[in-house]
């Protein structure tokens, strides 16, 4: 693995840590403050937020693994346990919408004081610290192409969202009275399904990463362009980009004149392969196959029939 890969590897590593270690303190504090405050929907924020402690320690093993270099047994690396670990992140947020909201529907049918206003305060801080964390995450992990931070990053975006309903059910409770003591189970639910509506969101682009679906088509479009800029490039014909963990490869037919070398379609193939990883850094390795171009207009004429 060359260099620029294992620096956005050290990244995204030291990244999923950073953000481990937040919900590992929010978790604490939410928890803490959800059972000497009484309030339910808080216990349940706490209880989605170390879950979010799980997924980190699971984001952060799948990156972890996802650098380990090319071996006899996987020549092309151990990029997929990166989107593994999403699927497994993303999962678990469905099995926390299910627990959560049947712990609400359970509340609500036993009689309890309402919340404390304190743990109003504590919501507070949370969303915003949580929201912060969603916006940072959500730009490095474009940055590095990683579909394990964006996970994590929506998780910290869903952890606010139910925090925000934990902060208007304990709101409405207090201001309401004992007719409203069960607003703060309530938002619990409605915390519920927006989990689940993430999970489900946020399982798709992994499950496509694993099945090797083809990525954002602006990826192709620029391989293209670079590649019929390289000089001698006649023609392309196949290409075809899949994404291994935190970075993409790529399979490309350059079409050259017929009456060239095999030394000189050898030099042009790298020629390709260099100005595409140039270009791109998040490319990989590019698997360059060289044809005759007149092969390629004999193809384009058939089309046109």
């Amino acid at each position: 693995m060359t260099e620029a890969p294992r620096k956005t590897d050290h990244k995204a590593l030291r990244y999923a840590s950073f953000s481990l270690g937040v919900n590992i303190v929010l978790t604490v504090v939410k928890g803490v403050a959800g059972v000497l405050g009484n309030s339910h929907a808080l216990v349940a924020d706490a209880v989605e937020s170390m879950l979010d402690v799980f997924g980190g320690m699971v984001l952060w093993g799948g990156i972890r693994i996802a650098t380990i270099p090319p071996d006899e047994d996987h020549p092309y690396g151990h990029g997929k346990a990166e989107a593994l670990a999403a699927v497994v992140v993303a999962g678990a947020l469905l099995v926390t919408a299910i627990g959560i909201a049947a712990s609400s529907v359970q509340a609500m049918l036993i009689p309890h004081q309402p919340p404390a206003s304190y743990t109003l305060l504590v919501l507070v801080g949370v969303i915003g610290l949580k929201e912060l964390l969603y916006r940072f995450l959500s730009k490095v992990s474009g940055e590095l192409h990683s579909t394990a931070l964006k996970v994590d990053a929506w998780h910290h975006r869903s952890d606010a969202i139910t925090s925000v309903a934990a902060f208007l059910g304990i709101g409405i409770a207090l201001l309401g009275g004992d007719a409203w003591n069960t607003a703060d189970e309530w938002a619990a639910l409605l915390a519920c399904g927006i989990i689940a509506w993430n999970g489900v969101t946020l399982m798709r682009p992994a499950i496509n990463e694993i099945m090797d679906a083809a990525p954002d088509p602006d990826i192709e479009i620029r391989v293209r362009k670079v590649a019929l800029a390289q000089e001698r490039v006649e023609s392309l014909d196949l290409c075809l980009v899949r994404k291994m963990g935190l970075f993409f490869f790529v399979d490309i037919h350059v079409g050259v004149e017929d009456t060239l070398t095999v030394a000189q379609g050898h030099l042009i193939a790298h020629h390709v392969k260099d100005a595409i990883r140039e270009d791109n850094p998040a490319v990989h390795d590019v698997l360059v196959h060289i044809e005759p171009a007149s092969r390629h207009r004999m193809l384009e004429e058939e089309k046109d029939r």
